[in-house]
């Protein structure tokens, strides 16, 4: 159970940080930089909900668990399994929340046309910040293969499936939320030549 009183300890002033097992690390430490672009990633989600919440009540509960969800994966980040005993089990993120993802995508995609072009970052405001929340789980994506290449500093198989994965999910939610407000906006190669 998480309890926060006090939101200012001041163990951090020197530029270091608490992983979950306890062990101090820098700020700028890669496994830091992959779970503070998770909550990034988050903080995208709830942005996009300002858009959802009213227009697409059913896509905004879907975001709500996505949002759960990315704080199980930073969690699950904040608590490398390198084979240390733990007086708790740590949590981690599952098969299961990758299957979730895939299935939505294959719902939404349902409705789609296939594409035949690049689809520009653009079109309902929910769908601009769709997009805007898919390039920062990008960014996440690349922190943590760079943490996940990094020695002694192990991720999950279905932590980076799951980062894989939303990034689909956000970019699909982004077409079916166009999809209803006429259709995506599409590249034209050299359209400015």
């Amino acid at each position: 159970m998480v309890k926060l009183n006090k939101i200012y300890t001041r163990t951090g002033d020197a530029g270091t940080t608490g992983l979950g097992t306890g062990q101090r690390v820098a700020k700028h430490d890669l496994r830091i930089v992959a779970y503070g672009t998770v909550d990034e990633t988050n903080a995208c989600v709830g942005l996009v909900r300002l858009h959802t919440a009213s227009a697409h009540p059913d896509l905004d509960a879907k975001l709500e668990r996505i949002q759960n969800d990315l704080f199980d994966l930073g969690a699950d980040l904040c608590v490398p399994d390198r084979g240390e005993k733990l007086e708790y089990e740590p949590l981690r993120v599952t098969d299961a929340q990758v299957d979730w993802l895939e299935a939505e995508i294959d719902q939404m995609n349902t409705v789609l046309q296939p594409l035949r072009s690049f689809v520009l970052p653009a079109g309902a405001p929910a769908a601009a910040a769709l997009h805007l929340a898919r390039t920062v789980s990008r960014r996440a994506e690349r922190d943590m293969t760079a943490l996940a290449a990094t020695p002694n500093e192990p991720v999950s198989a279905a932590a980076l499936k799951y980062i894989n994965r939303l990034s689909d999910y956000l970019f699909v939610a982004s077409r079916f939320v166009n999809h209803g407000a006429g259709g995506d906006v599409l590249w034209v190669p050299g359209k400015n030549r």
